[in-house]
């Protein structure tokens, strides 16, 4: 979990930052996390599972950094490698398989310089796990491939190439691992997700033991000064504040920080921390946030762009139903049908952390079975009468009893909603965006400054695709932008292209 801040502004991803620094920013204190740390460092094939911003690059690079060559004397050797690389998302077939395998081989390459000296294998799958096989023997030890940003939520079919390759690695010798968002459905027809990996859903959850506690251990690192006892009125104290609003963002680290920022900014000498500063700063989240991100992700999902206008009906349907309810039960039951019917508006809005599936099968009153769903706080409480977080409601949403969910049933308003046609293009609508979409904003507030924007125009930038297929000496020649920068921009296209 990311914990610090430059200059005020979050670090959004965990591969951006500084290796040298990583240890310092990062902290997984929980047995939960501990566990998936292991099962990532272990034998055999491992997908975790989870949505934006709950930890899936720290964890995968925590794992690498406790192998070799960081830890020499460990038993296996782990490579961690980034796949935001666009040419994969515009390549298909023999090209997906070359520009994946270079990938494999120049980070392995870089990773362990004169001990990979003899691996030079041919940038085809199968040359690849012999040579990978051949420099496991020759080493004595395991390889694990952390394959990260494996998947994108808007384009399916490399999908399919990409798994076929993760299959064909896969050995006694090579133990491969990849991130891959909820939304991940087409694995292939070669692969079988049930029997080819172990997959591990990335919760955070509060009915699971040391919810409370990690998200303590976050609030006391990244901020040592605030929220003490002093900073809080009433009957709250550090512990039922950060879980409240751990919880309230359903376990989601990156969109925790967000909340403690924007809590840590009504905090003052004057004004203590209390429930009306709550109820302010899960508004703010939700309007500011929540809503907005669904804007953000639109263009990021090619053919499931039309998608996320139903993803947004079904979500002011779902918090709209719950928000009316007398106790503002935060759990939804969708039966089956309906679940498998609007599959891919609920894992957009799974993505984007409106809610998130607890269980996948559930007994329903009225017969048959259903998802559970857990609802984000935020947005519930943005459709309760008066969107105001009162002493009752807080008191019923802290205690660990849940209230009765709604359901979704067959022929109530959910099974009546119609999904769009999908175009047959997968081309996201990002890549012909302006690149001044790039700019510094609630949207993008990772991007760059109107200056750099400027001099990247002025020197014929005008799409974000000009910037994707420029290479680094192309952007090092532009005025103001050095190879630091030439970093950053390639970081920025990263986040706006990978979610």
């Amino acid at each position: 979990m990311t914990l610090e801040i430059q200059d005020s502004s979050l670090i959004l991803a965990a591969e951006d930052c500084e290796p040298s620094r990583f240890d310092e920013f990062h902290r997984f204190p929980s047995r939960y996390d501990r566990r998936v740390l292991s099962a990532l460092m272990s034998h055999g094939p491992v997908l975790i599972k989870g949505g934006r911003g709950s930890g899936k690059s720290a964890l995968m690079i925590a794992a690498s950094r406790k192998l070799d060559p960081f830890v020499v004397d460990a038993s296996a050797i782990g490579i961690y490698m980034s796949l935001r690389h666009a040419p994969l998302l515009k390549s298909t077939g023999e090209a997906y398989g070359r520009i994946l395998c270079e990938i494999v081989i120049n980070n392995i390459r870089s990773a362990l310089g004169d001990r990979a000296k003899e691996f030079y294998p041919v940038p085809d799958v199968g040359a690849v796990q012999i040579a990978l096989s051949h420099l496991s023997s020759t080493l004595g030890k395991r390889i694990v491939l952390f394959f990260d940003d494996a998947a994108h939520l808007g384009r399916e079919a490399s999908l399919e190439e990409f798994f076929d390759i993760y299959r064909t690695l896969s050995s006694s010798s090579v133990s491969c691992k990849a991130s891959i968002y909820p939304g991940v459905t087409r694995f292939g027809t070669r692969f079988d997700v049930y029997n080819d990996a172990t997959v591990i859903d990335l919760l955070r959850n509060e009915e699971l033991p040391d919810f409370a506690e990690t998200f303590v251990e976050v609030m006391d690192a990244r901020y040592p000064d605030d929220f003490g006892g002093w900073a809080l009125s009433g009957s709250l104290d550090k512990r039922t504040v950060a879980s409240f609003l751990a919880q309230s963002v359903l376990g989601n680290m990156r969109s925790f920080v967000f909340a403690c920022n924007a809590l840590q900014a009504r905090c003052s000498s004057s004004r203590r921390i209390g429930l009306p500063e709550l109820s302010e700063t899960l508004i703010e989240l939700s309007s500011n946030y929540y809503w907005p991100l669904l804007d953000e992700i639109k263009p990021k999902l090619g053919m499931y762009e039309p998608m996320v206008s139903v993803a947004q009906d079904v979500a002011n349907m779902i918090f709209s139903e719950c928000g009316q309810k007398v106790n503002h039960p935060r759990d939804v039951l969708v039966r089956r049908e309906v679940d498998e019917h609007l599959a891919k508006p609920l894992q957009i809005l799974e993505y984007a952390g409106f809610m998130s599936k607890r269980e996948a099968s559930r007994a329903l009153k009225s017969g048959g079975r259903g998802a559970r769903y857990a609802l984000n706080l935020c947005t519930l409480l943005e459709q309760t009468s008066g969107s105001r977080l009162t002493k009752n409601l807080f008191d019923n949403w802290i205690n660990p009893a849940r209230e009765e969910a709604v359901q979704f049933n067959k022929g109530g308003v959910l099974s009546e909603v119609s999904l769009p046609e999908t175009p047959s293009t997968e081309d996201l609508a990002i890549f012909f965006e302006p690149i001044t979409t790039l700019e510094k904003s609630k949207v993008y507030p990772y991007g760059l400054s109107q200056q750099k924007i400027q001099a990247l125009q002025d020197a014929g930038f005008t799409t974000i695709r000009d910037l994707v297929d420029a290479d680094d000496d192309a952007l090092d020649e532009v005025r103001s932008v050095g190879e630091a920068m030439v970093k950053k921009i390639r970081n920025v296209l990263g986040q706006a292209i990978w979610m």
